[in-house]
């Protein structure tokens, strides 16, 4: 495993890092399901690689770990006799040049498309700019530093604006020759028609909860195992919002959810602004993140009439006894106001207080 991951605070922390585990370039382990592996290397190996591919899945669950790891595997084994004669799979070992290079985002024929850094305000950009997707030009106009494909990494194009998408688009329509295009996307339904039509969809399911618990064990953090579980449970399948419940806040903030929402229809005013101040203070985005991600996780079970994870305390009659479709709206509601709010950069502590005030009145209707 490489060295654990350290954030120099003089220096621009990487793009969704989280200290002490390994950014997806320098991913050596795969969790998910290998299926996508064999997909991704059959294709390769039939020597009519398609120029483009959407990653499709939820948010954490190693779509940019598989991207980096085929980036890897197609660099290092540019065409389909030297891929038939490589080890089963597409990992490559650590000490393998290709993977040195591309663990310390060194390699020449590797471009990854992210949002930017915004220096003025210290923060990444909220969206994926044109700016960033005109970097290709010069990345394919140049001759290539080393033979074989010249891969990109889009991650994501769900964060691509309208003129970025449209830009990537062009490429997409007329790849240069021996170009790899590995496009990571959230939600592929948002993707513009047309990229999606270019692409091959791989469509990728979250990790399994017991892999999941198995390496969050291993990394040691002062949890039991029984909230290592319980944070493999709630994370949907996704390793990077495992993390985030069992090394942060997170079983503490998911019982508040339950302890706040057992009240419903009423409204336990003191506890729901404790609970929005804590998650809206400056330097709080994980812990806001997670409560948004808990509270649809919540809405989602009571729309599919599905148990809690822990039953203590119990569902509240009013909230078992309510039309499906009044949870749904509160979901639509509580999507609409936390998209807003981070567009616009508004007031998060207003945010949680709205989402808990339309659950109560779906819950007295």
């Amino acid at each position: 495993m490489p060295p654990r991951h350290a954030i120099d605070s003089q220096a621009i922390p990487p793009l969704d890092a989280i200290e002490g585990w390994p950014l997806p370039e320098e991913q050596r382990d795969w969790l998910g399901d290998p299926s996508a592996e064999r997909i991704l290397r059959d294709a390769f190996l039939d020597g009519r690689m398609h120029h483009a591919w959407l990653l499709a899945g939820p948010r954490g669950i190693g779509k940019a770990t598989l991207a980096y790891r085929f980036a890897r595997f197609a660099l290092a084994y540019p065409d389909t006799v030297l891929a038939a004669a490589a080890p089963p799979g597409i990992g490559l070992r650590e000490d393998h040049p290709v993977f040195r290079k591309v663990a310390g985002r060194a390699h020449p024929n590797l471009l990854t498309l992210r949002r930017p850094w915004d220096e003025k305000n210290k923060r990444y950009r909220t969206e994926l700019t044109v700016d960033e997707v005109r970097r290709l030009i010069p990345f394919f106009g140049a001759t290539a530093a080393e033979a074989g494909w010249r891969i990109v990494v889009v991650d994501s194009a769900d964060e691509m604006n309208a003129s970025a998408a449209n830009a990537l688009l062009k490429l997409l329509e007329e790849p240069p020759p021996r170009s790899l295009f590995l496009v990571l996307s959230h939600a592929p339904g948002r993707l513009l028609p047309t990229i999606r039509s270019r692409c091959r969809s791989l469509a990728m399911s979250g990790i399994a909860p017991e892999r999941i618990a198995a390496a969050l064990a291993a990394k040691g953090p002062a949890r039991d195992a029984a909230d290592l579980e319980m944070a493999a449970r709630l994370s949907g399948g996704s390793l990077r919002r495992a993390i985030h419940l069992a090394e942060g806040e997170g079983i503490e903030l998911y019982r508040d959810v339950l302890r706040l929402t057992a009240r419903l229809p009423a409204l336990d005013i003191p506890g729901v602004h404790d609970l929005a101040d804590r998650v809206s203070r400056r330097g709080a985005d994980d812990a806001y993140f997670t409560v948004l991600d808990l509270i649809r996780d919540w809405l989602q079970r009571r729309v599919r009439r599905e148990p809690e994870i822990e039953t203590v305390p119990p569902v509240a009659p009013a909230v078992l006894g309510a039309p499906l479709a009044r949870w749904a709206e509160v979901w639509e509601k509580a999507e609409e106001a936390s998209g807003v709010a981070e567009a616009l950069n508004l007031d998060r502590k207003q945010v949680i207080l709205t989402i808990f005030m339309s659950l109560a009145r779906a819950a007295r209707m």
